[in-house]
């Protein structure tokens, strides 16, 4: 075992129950308003695409919005080298509150954007490059906070801590997206929303920012994190002064590949199941913003359920079987969901497969989180995770603009989804057969 691989020998001892508290309502809630911020784009897209990329065909026009949002994916790994080599060399507080509130700040300028009608075709530009900005620091913060929560709390709850801040902060996130959007809808309905109300949800950013500043500024810092370094100054363990480097070189650019084929499956699942949905509910069973903000807000109590129950799962039974059963349940039931939700006007009965298409789509990366942290040493781990979760979601957020671009016209689009999930899917099945079980890999 090399140096830099050595275990972090009474880490966990350190950390009382106020930090541990504090570090997992931190990860929780930095992913939460990452994704909250995110996911805005999400909920106005038909209105985006029409103010920003207009096509006669509304697909085209959904397509390009997707499109934006990929760019944006695009530039997360990044975001993860830059601010994983800062959270590894000096920790990860002080990277997880710049890249929350640059985050913020830069949802928050959408807003100000004038759009195609105002300015011409520079509007589309400028708001794809706010979008590669934007990317950057959400590759920051995941490169913080899914590395301090599962850093300081016991063996037995990683699992579950991992699906708490991956699929629970996504769900609360959606949540808090999802009232927002209903809030705006109210104020500014019908019209007025594709005038005014899209730039007030953009505008919520502000709120993610200040909540990310007073959260995370008195955070301590990981126990593994502090005793990596109290290590590093008795010479016990090596520093490495390219962290990013290491990843990508020797025995661990075969890790980062193989973890790939799980992230790239979970992240696609994600954004074909909750990531599509707000524009399902509109453009295919053309529900009303204030009733499609409430379906919405149930799907992310129940993204935030699964997560949390699939998570502990994985500490039961570890995390390879985890991937093969949901890999191939997924793979079975969501082309089944999407199709009867394309088929149906009932709203209990819409609302109902919105929840089962939000539990199986966060299902299928619950324990991921935990997987990467266990597939790196302390002093890789936020930039190993970071950009192996980056840049697998990376691929995979670009699979709602493919479903979009190879749909001819909206009522194609349940049909391509089920298509594109099982190809997802069992992408993600061959990686769960490829992995060793990590279980209990906590260096």
């Amino acid at each position: 075992m090399a140096e830099m691989d050595m275990p972090v020998a009474g880490a966990q001892a350190s950390a009382d129950n106020k930090q541990m508290v504090n570090a997992i309502i931190a990860s929780v809630l930095g992913w939460a308003l990452d994704l909250f911020d995110l996911f805005i784009l999400l909920y106005v897209a038909p209105v985006i695409g029409a103010l920003f990329f207009p096509s006669s065909n509304p697909a085209l026009s959904l397509a390009a919005v997707y499109g934006s949002f990929a760019v944006t994916l695009l530039m997360r790994p990044l975001g993860s080298a830059i601010f994983g080599h800062y959270a590894d060399v000096h920790g990860r507080k002080q990277a997880m509150l710049i890249a929350i509130v640059g985050v913020g700040l830069s949802t928050a300028a959408f807003g100000l954007l004038p759009t195609i009608a105002q300015v011409g075709v520079i509007a589309p530009v400028i708001f794809l490059i706010l979008r590669l900005v934007q990317g950057i620091f959400v590759g920051g913060v995941v490169a913080s906070t899914h590395t301090i929560g599962t850093e300081s709390v016991p063996a037995n709850w990683r699992g579950a801590m991992s699906g708490l801040v991956g699929g629970g902060g996504a769900g609360i996130g959606a949540l808090l997206a999802s009232f927002i959007f209903l809030i705006t809808s109210s104020i500014f309905p019908g019209d007025a929303f594709a005038v005014w109300g899209w730039r007030f949800m953009f505008f919520s950013g502000l709120l993610s920012s200040l909540l990310g500043w007073f959260i995370f500024r008195n955070l301590e810092e990981s126990p593994y994190f502090k005793e990596l370094k109290r290590q590093q100054g008795n010479k016990q363990a090596k520093v490495s002064k390219a962290p990013v480097k290491d990843v990508f070189s020797g025995e661990y650019r075969g890790v980062l590949l193989v973890n790939l084929l799980i992230t790239f499956g979970g992240g696609a699942g994600y954004y074909l199941t909750s990531g599509y949905l707000p524009s399902f509910l509109k453009v295919i069973n053309a529900v009303p913003n204030q009733t499609s903000s409430l379906i919405l807000m149930g799907a992310s109590v129940s993204a935030f359920v699964s997560a949390v129950l699939i998570g502990a799962l994985s500490d039961r039974i570890g995390r390879k079987k985890t991937f093969l059963l949901i890999g191939v349940l997924a793979a079975v039931l969501l082309p089944l969901c999407y199709l009867n939700l394309a088929a149906t006007k009932d709203t209990t009965q819409i609302t109902l497969y919105a929840f089962a298409i939000a539990f199986i789509g966060n299902a299928g990366y619950a324990p991921v989180l935990i997987f990467l942290n266990e597939r790196f040493p302390t002093a890789l781990r936020a930039s190993g995770t970071g950009l192996s979760w980056n840049i697998g979601f990376a691929l995979g957020g670009m699979m709602p603009t493919f479903v979009s671009l190879v749909s001819g016209s909206p009522a194609e689009i349940p049909m391509s989804l089920a298509y594109f999930s099982v190809g997802v899917f069992v992408i993600y099945s061959i990686g769960a057969v490829v992995i060793p079980e990590t279980k209990g890999n906590f260096r």
